[in-house]
């Protein structure tokens, strides 16, 4: 009985919205002002959405909640009501039924229906993180022992690494574990295509307040997408186990509006070609056909 009250109180305990790990002001931040997502000290819940998709995963996360919520009242209280009413006292003859065909039935068919409504929402979310219906840009994500590559073909098809802050690097206000040299910069308000593959490994694309997660697989194109509508830094890491650096792995994805995505993009073409970060003409067009190559496969 203990146990079934604690899980119980745990529950309703992480659906409140003031222990949630947006709660905290770094997290949340004020009305307007730049969002920053990432884990905070004690936080119970999911991390704040900062984007749609998350914000979906919300839903789903509250509906899952008050499902078991309502599983763990009901099996507590009728463990008690078993206890009291079949206790040796008042029950001295025990009832020798050893089958009861409506409660077979019930026991079967309830589950099934509690199922169907979690499978629901469940499949039509995976449906909606799987592809950008109408994306306004594409990103190329490669996972690498153990830093990120991305290219941004749309915008010239200039590249380049983000590799991990070290701690004995970091600056006052910065993030330790979670911080790069060079951010994945987006616009705000618009639907991102992210299309990953790997380069040695298996890795992982993960970004919980954007609700963004993709492996990155040796030989094969894999498509998701993204979309943040705060301007805000995003903080993730890979959290596939791709070797001895894998918990030093992380993503920042910085959202800024467009006028100074546009600004971004022009001084990162002329500074990544100019540092060799660029990929030449030859080697882009074959790894995007590469890309439509291994799309078309799957």
């Amino acid at each position: 009985m203990s146990a079934t009250l604690g899980v119980a109180a745990i529950s309703l305990l992480q659906g409140a919205p003031a222990l949630a790990q947006g709660s905290d002001g770094a997290a949340s931040g004020a009305a307007g002002a730049p969002m920053v997502g990432a884990p905070v000290p004690w936080g119970l819940d999911l991390q704040q959405a900062g984007g749609p998709i998350k914000e979906s995963i919300h839903d789903f996360n509250q509906l899952v909640l008050w499902i078991i919520v309502a599983i763990t009242i009901f099996v507590g209280a009728l463990l008690a009501y078993v206890i009291w009413r079949f206790r040796a006292e008042a029950n001295p003859v025990p009832s020798r039924t050893s089958h009861h065909t409506m409660l077979e039935v019930a026991w079967t068919v309830v589950p099934v229906l509690i199922l169907l409504v979690i499978a629901i929402p469940s499949f039509r979310l995976i449906y909606y993180q799987d592809r950008a219906q109408e994306a306004d840009l594409t990103i190329n994500v490669t996972g690498r022992q153990w830093y990120w590559h991305y290219a941004y073909p749309d915008q010239g098809n200039f590249a380049f690494d983000s590799y991990p802050v070290q701690e004995a690097d970091l600056k006052p206000g910065q993030l330790r574990n979670l911080e790069v040299d060079e951010p994945l910069v987006v616009p705000v308000g618009k639907n991102i295509r992210i299309l990953t593959t790997g380069q040695d490994v298996i890795h992982s694309f993960f970004v919980p307040s954007l609700g963004v997660q993709k492996y990155t697989i040796p030989g094969r194109t894999l498509e998701t997408w993204m979309r943040a509508d705060r301007t805000g830094t995003f903080y993730g890491q890979c959290n596939q186990i791709c070797g001895t650096n894998h918990w030093l792995m992380p993503i920042v994805v910085k959202a800024v509006p467009q006028a100074e995505f546009d600004a971004w993009v022009e001084g990162a073409r002329q500074r990544f070609a100019a540092e060799g970060g660029g990929q030449p003409a030859a080697m882009a067009k074959a790894a995007d056909e590469g890309a439509v190559l291994a799309e078309l496969r799957r």
